[in-house]
């Protein structure tokens, strides 16, 4: 578990991943900090629950090549939960977790797209207007549908159909990830603050994910790069939080480095380092703020195959620093010839 960040843990909203046995973590770290949402990744889906008060998304990530962990958001403010439908959620005053799982389906436009309308609207009628980090979690990501489309695609049909009906309201997109898991389904979970904080930002190596063209897909994919989440104790300042999305091997909208895992994985890191830098913050308004991809923790690493799992490992653990939170899963990526994925988040 890191620590390299704990002057973090006053202000806003910080996390943990921890290792799951044969029970969820309970709370003997319950002194550093309220729980706002878990993840739980292991071996089997389940439906979003409220669990011991708090919500918890299980979704099927792991299998023999990797252990299950659980990533637990945390803040230092008191915590009200509840559920809405068959979402959970929970807010403190300043930050919105909601988390919904929705079951297989053979078309996954129009489930998708009122999931999320509920989510968003959801979001906004509690006053957690800035979106800050998502996560789509997708089973089959690159298999069809029964319609032959692949399923990531038709996900993004009506994710983009979702924000186009409220872009009144959420003009902007945060970041986020979009990766497979190991049964079918979509589970989805976010992070939204109230409105004033969130910066969102491109890289310049990549296209926006939502100007790919259409050999991608009928809707492009609706996610920003990366958001920045300035601290609520100093709001007009670049203190704070930076969210990397899933980030993979990608220069333009092109895929780079098709089969060499090893290239991919470092153009993926050269991709984070060009992002969280601060030429690249200045360029988003973030004067004064910006990082190394060393930096980067409370990381996740998907990888497609698993025979790839050691050397990504290496090249992941000798470029970032030893006390890096780093957890790996054997899952498929959002394009069939990307071999890695990885995400963080940077205080």
């Amino acid at each position: 578990m890191s620590n390299r960040q704990p002057e973090a843990r006053s202000r806003g909203l910080w996390s943990d991943l921890v290792p799951v046995t044969t029970a969820a973590p309970r709370e003997p770290v319950a002194s550093r900090g309220n729980i706002l949402g878990r993840i739980r990744f292991t071996d089997a889906p389940a439906e979003a629950a409220l669990d011991d008060a708090t919500p918890l998304l299980t979704t099927h990530m792991t299998n023999e090549h990797v252990p299950p962990v659980e990533e637990i958001w945390r803040t230092a403010l008191p915590v009200r939960t509840g559920t809405a439908g068959d979402a959970v959620f929970a807010e403190d005053g300043e930050h919105l977790f909601y988390a919904v799982r929705l079951g297989p389906q053979p078309v996954y436009r129009e489930p998708v797209r009122e999931l999320y309308e509920n989510a968003l609207r959801f979001a906004w009628d509690h006053g957690y207007t800035d979106l800050v980090r998502m996560w789509n979690l997708i089973g089959g990501i690159t298999s069809p549908n029964a319609d032959g489309l692949e399923i990531y695609r038709d996900f993004c049909i009506g994710r983009a159909e979702a924000f186009s009906a409220l872009a009144d309201r959420f003009p902007q997109l945060s970041a986020a990830t979009g990766i497979g898991t190991l049964s079918p389904g979509v589970d989805v979970a976010f992070l939204a603050a109230k409105p004033g904080r969130a910066v969102h930002l491109e890289n310049p190596r990549q296209t926006p994910a939502y100007k790919y063209p259409s050999q991608y897909g009928p809707k492009s994919p609706s996610f920003a790069r990366a958001t920045f989440l300035k601290d609520t104790t100093a709001p007009e300042s670049v203190t704070g939080t930076l969210f990397v999305s899933g980030t993979a091997s990608i220069l333009g909208d092109d895929t780079v480095h098709i089969d060499d895992v090893a290239l991919q994985t470092e153009e993926t890191l050269r991709n984070i380092g060009a992002l969280a830098g601060g030429d690249n913050l200045r360029d988003h308004g973030l004067d004064g703020a910006g990082y190394d991809v060393k930096d980067l923790d409370q990381v996740k690493v998907y990888v497609r195959d698993a025979e790839d799992l050691l050397v990504v490992r290496s090249i992941c653990e000798s470029t970032l620093p030893a006390d890096t939170d780093i957890s790996y899963f054997n899952v498929a990526v959002c394009r069939p010839d990307l071999l890695v994925e990885i995400e963080g988040v940077c205080r």
